[in-house]
């Protein structure tokens, strides 16, 4: 029996993409020597997906569906579907089509001569604005000067892993506050790096707003580093050094004009500790926060229906 790779495909409100996915996944898929699965995971979509993608799993056997109860995230999506997963290896993309499923046959080439991971690496994105690559390139450069690990930059969501390590993602790394496409960068495999160059999307639009990308990427640096709580430490050095030079600056002003001025410096002096304190105590409540979440230690995902699927 040959080898079989699962595909992964986070689906939330695709349902124009959908069609046009399965038909190029599809093409490629058939060409390859390995058995293959598609697992489409309904991240609680709002338009006709679900319905698309039972219309494909009842014509097409190795169409397989995961469908939560609601929407519960991108991340969350391609968990529950390297959790199902029954593949040699697991590949990980969008519905988009802004992963190109061509690139499929040489990552499976990759796992064939050893890779464990394969990380797909962005060199353009034809759908994102200047503003977004700016931002992404922004957030690579902060997280990997605070944090121990190393990330590469324009790596994405579009990623490859072999049942070695899919079976450490199902067992080990089931946090609620995650960040998955570090973690598979960062386990210590044998990883690979392949580029390509992200198409524009072939229907609908992108669900990540500046928004969500700026919790993303906050809730990302907080999973990733402790620096931010040692901001109360250099805060307070810093604080103290202003203190002793405020004192200079009044013993010199005592000493040649007769009284010590300054009622707008105080004024301002406070204003400042009080911001430097309470984006402190912010910084502490949304550790806080990550730690009663996994205290809470509620499911990721929670599954509705599935389709073509007879085990877990």
């Amino acid at each position: 029996m040959g080898k079989k790779v699962s595909v992964v495909v986070s689906v939330y409100n695709e349902e124009q993409a959908l069609p046009e996915f399965y038909r190029e996944a599809v093409k490629v898929l058939r060409e390859i020597t390995w058995e293959y699965e598609l697992l489409f995971v309904n991240d609680g979509s709002q338009d006709e997906s679900l319905q698309v993608m039972k219309d494909l799993a009842a014509k097409d056997s190795q169409v397989k569906i995961i469908s939560f109860s609601r929407n519960f995230g991108h991340e969350a999506a391609m968990i529950a579907g390297i959790d199902y997963s029954s593949g040699d290896a697991v590949i990980c993309m969008d519905a988009d089509l802004q992963h190109p499923p061509e690139c499929i046959p040489e990552i499976l080439e990759l796992m064939d001569n050893g890779a464990d991971i394969v990380n797909m690496v962005r060199t353009k994105n034809q759908s994102a604005g200047l503003l977004k690559n700016i931002t992404s390139a922004g957030f690579y450069w902060f997280i990997n000067k605070v944090s121990d690990v190393n990330f590469e930059a324009n790596a994405s969501d579009f990623f490859a892993v072999n049942h070695k390590v899919a079976r450490v993602l199902k067992e080990n790394y089931r946090e609620k506050v995650r960040f998955l496409r570090g973690y598979v960068q960062n386990l210590g495999f044998r990883v690979h790096n392949l580029n390509y160059e992200a198409r524009a999307r072939v229907a609908g639009q992108s669900k990540y707003s500046l928004k969500k990308l700026f919790y993303f990427a906050v809730n990302t640096i907080l999973c990733f580093s402790n620096m931010p709580l040692k901001l109360g430490i250099y805060a307070g050095l810093g604080s103290g050094a202003l203190g002793i030079l405020m004192m200079i600056y009044t013993i010199f002003t005592w000493v040649r004009v007769g009284a010590p001025s300054g009622y707008a410096t105080i004024v301002v002096l406070i204003c400042f500790m009080f911001s430097v304190l309470f984006l402190i105590v912010g910084i502490i409540g949304e550790y806080i926060g990550i730690l009663f979440s996994e205290l809470k230690d509620r499911p990721i995902y929670i599954v509705d229906e599935t389709e073509n699927i007879d085990r877990r």
